[in-house]
């Protein structure tokens, strides 16, 4: 593993400031300065930063906490344009921790985030359930019931899409599940249950119906549920969030919770 990845995984420093960190000579290798940027962490190394040895964590050692994502806020590092991002709102000793997937700028709702990447890559990957409350401003048409039943594919079209998008065509696998919570003039209120995480997905599922997704908010990832935690609030796993988030990286449960 390249050493400023090394660090960046084992310790709260990013990759970037791990390699300010190597510029400045603060990082050893068995005791010795390191200058190369390129270098391959090898098995028995020992790694040093400020004279201080990074203890490697195990595969599935980690850290989850539970963030209630306000609308209006970026799931990035940096925006060019200066918005706000959930770095911004991430209490300091959380914010080199990786999201797990991402919410859209007007979505709001529970994020994951964890501070090992070879988690949060298995998890985005995974077929985990996605529970979403949404409010779109269309009727509920037969063609949609059915769609959520069978899947869909759209063709050449950036419906829904985010303005910089490319991908004009998009696979939707059937819906978990799907409920219809209420009525209100042209509006309805849906709850949603995908396992899928692709880039505004639900939003280009239903603009491909012209129905508008005006409010959009995650409530569940697997097991984890956003309950009542407060908009802009974080919080840690439970124990037995953490029992079950363990069974599932160790393959001893699958997406649906069977053995």
């Amino acid at each position: 593993m390249r050493i400023n990845k090394y660090i960046a995984h084992n310790t709260k420093y990013s990759r970037r400031e791990a390699d300010k960190l190597i510029e400045e000579g603060r990082v050893n290798i068995n005791r010795i300065p390191i200058k190369d940027f390129n270098y391959q962490v090898q098995k028995g190394d020992r790694v040093f930063v400020n004279g201080k040895e990074i203890k490697p964590k195990g595969e599935y050692e980690l850290t989850m906490i539970v963030f209630n994502k306000p609308k209006g806020s970026l799931v990035t590092k940096k925006d060019d344009r200066g918005r706000t991002t959930i770095y911004h709102l991430l209490p300091g000793k959380f914010r080199h921790f990786t999201p797990i997937g991402r919410l859209d700028f007007a979505s709001e709702g529970l994020l994951l985030l964890t501070d090992n990447i070879k988690v949060a890559t298995k998890l985005m990957e995974s077929k985990l359930p996605r529970v979403y409350n949404i409010k779109i401003d269309k009727m509920v048409t037969q063609e949609m019931l059915e769609a959520m039943k069978n899947g869909l594919t759209i063709k050449d079209t950036l419906a829904g899409a985010h303005e910089k998008s490319k991908i004009k065509s998009m696979s939707f696998a059937p819906f978990l599940g799907y409920m219809v919570r209420g009525v209100s003039g042209k509006y309805t209120k849906l709850r949603v249950m995908i396992n899928e995480g692709k880039n505004r997905e639900l939003r280009r599922f239903f603009a491909h119906f012209n129905a508008n997704v005006v409010e959009l908010k995650r409530v569940a990832f697997g097991n984890i549920e956003l309950n009542n935690l407060p908009t802009g609030k974080t919080r840690y796993l439970t124990t037995k969030e953490y029992e079950w988030l363990h069974k599932f990286l160790k393959g001893e449960i699958d997406a649906n919770n069977k053995v």
